[in-house]
């Protein structure tokens, strides 16, 4: 019986050779294809096995080529999709096409090997592609230690059923990471409902939540409409008390009634919800209900702000600028090493979606191949206000005497704060002699009057 004869479509030469050196080390019969007519006239020549192809190359992109034999009636060898970054159009699509599995770059020789032998087992079986596909595109992007332990904690919550409370900062990805989990559970062929919970109001919530029977007409609400799959609500605290107060009595009975109608319905959805950083002082606000917060937090994940995981800043504007390339058709720019470096110390007050909005910015704005670091210092701002807390303020783009002034302030009023007011208990705490304190407070202009009383 003959060897396996695989195609390997990439436009780099070096991951064309690697791969046709390990496979071929393997008993495998490689062809390569630089491009999609080499490509073309490598099937007019040959019958493959199993196709390697990349998602971006100069001339046709993968996804068009594998959408060009689809329609030809051409899918007869598996596809693996290979690609340094994917996103969910992507993934949907190239599943919809018929690819069956996806490759990461920079390449685990292990893995591709793993996933050559499982694709070629796997000819004619492709209907685990989108199973196999999309947990691997929709993982959010990061090699920090951050990231990994926290995709890792993801990985094992999505084998379990519980409820599910994401909590973080506006901007973290919240949604990005429920998305994962649901591609990574038993419900990944069923539903992902979205609940923006702002647009609930105390009029509308038992229609939007329960449905609505009229005669025999059913209306069914956001929570039958996610019937054996996933309901995501973004930002609880948005919704109105009588809403959650709602939503806590599904929860606890496990089936709720149609507003108009009689007979229950068996709640059968995964509740995924996404809060704020701080959900005890949203309890305490009285902008959520505590006693849902312990239903709904079973199982529970914080998502932690872009500062702390600043080493990935480059991954993500790589990844950010491939997929707006893609999906918005914005010329390609790459960031200088200068650039990159900037930004990673900055502080991303806005996270993540804010590291996406000045990516699409640089690319529209600029003409040059390269994103300089003069165009990330133009577009974003020069003077932090002295009202953020101090890891979201940026130093680095002010001079050295009001950043030190900054960051004095910040520190100052915050011991303050600590000391109750007591500027005795201040100095102690800093290391300043009492006297020298009272004069930096004031040039600094730190009211510590206004904190508390300024007696040992």
């Amino acid at each position: 019986m003959s060897s396996p004869h695989v195609l390997v479509v990439d436009d780099e030469a070096d991951i064309r050779a690697l791969i046709q050196d390990i496979l071929g080390d393997e008993g495998y019969g490689v062809t390569v294809a630089a491009d999609a007519e080499e490509a073309r006239s490598a099937r007019a020549e040959h019958k493959f096995d199993l196709i390697l192809l990349d998602i971006w190359m100069p001339d046709t992109d993968g996804i068009t080529l594998l959408r060009e034999w689809s329609d030809a009636g051409e899918m007869n060898c598996p596809v693996v999709i290979m690609s340094g970054h994917g996103t969910v159009d992507t993934a949907v699509e190239a599943t919809r096409l018929g690819a069956l599995d996806f490759v990461e770059k920079p390449l685990s020789l292990a893995k591709l090997l793993r996933t050559v032998e499982a694709a070629l087992e796997s000819a004619g079986r492709q209907s685990r592609a989108a199973i196999n596909l999309l947990p691997s595109l929709l993982a959010p992007v990061g090699r920090s230690e951050v990231m990994q332990a926290l995709r890792d904690r993801v990985q094992q919550y999505a084998r379990h059923d519980g409820s599910v409370l994401f909590s973080g900062e506006p901007g973290t990805g919240r949604g990005a990471f429920a998305r994962y989990m649901h591609a990574l559970s038993r419900r990944t062929g069923e539903p992902l409902t979205s609940l923006t919970a702002a647009s609930v109001t105390e009029s509308n919530a038992e229609e939007q939540l329960l449905g609505r029977e009229d005669g025999d007409e059913i209306m069914a609400g956001v929570i039958e409409r996610a019937s054996d799959g996933t309901l995501v609500i973004d930002e609880l605290s948005d919704l109105p008390g009588s809403a959650q107060k709602l939503l806590l009595g599904v929860i606890e009975d496990g089936r709720f009634i149609r507003v108009g109608g009689s007979l229950p319905v068996k709640l059968d959805a995964r509740i995924v919800a996404t809060v704020g950083a701080d959900v005890d002082a949203l309890i305490e606000a009285g902008r959520l209900r505590r006693d849902l917060v312990a239903q709904l937090s079973m199982l529970s994940l914080r998502v932690p702000p872009l500062r702390q995981y600043s080493e990935d800043v480059p991954e993500l504007l790589t990844y950010y600028v491939d997929k707006l390339v893609d999906a918005e058709g914005l010329t390609f720019r790459r960031f200088s090493v200068a650039a990159q470096n900037r930004l990673r110390n900055y502080p991303w007050p806005d996270n993540v979606r804010e590291l996406k909005h000045l990516v699409r910015r640089l690319l529209l704005s600029g003409s040059g191949e390269d994103i300089a670091l003069d165009d990330v210092e133009a577009e974003i701002s020069a003077v932090a206000s002295v009202n953020e807390p101090l890891v979201k303020q940026d130093l680095l783009a002010l001079p050295l005497r009001e950043a030190r002034e900054h960051f004095e302030r910040s520190y100052l009023q915050q011991q303050l704060v600590l000391c109750d007011g007591k500027v005795g208990q201040l100095a102690k705490r800093v290391g300043m002699e009492r006297t020298h304190l009272y004069r930096k407070l004031r040039s600094l202009g730190v009211d510590f009057k206004s904190v508390g009383s300024e007696d040992t």
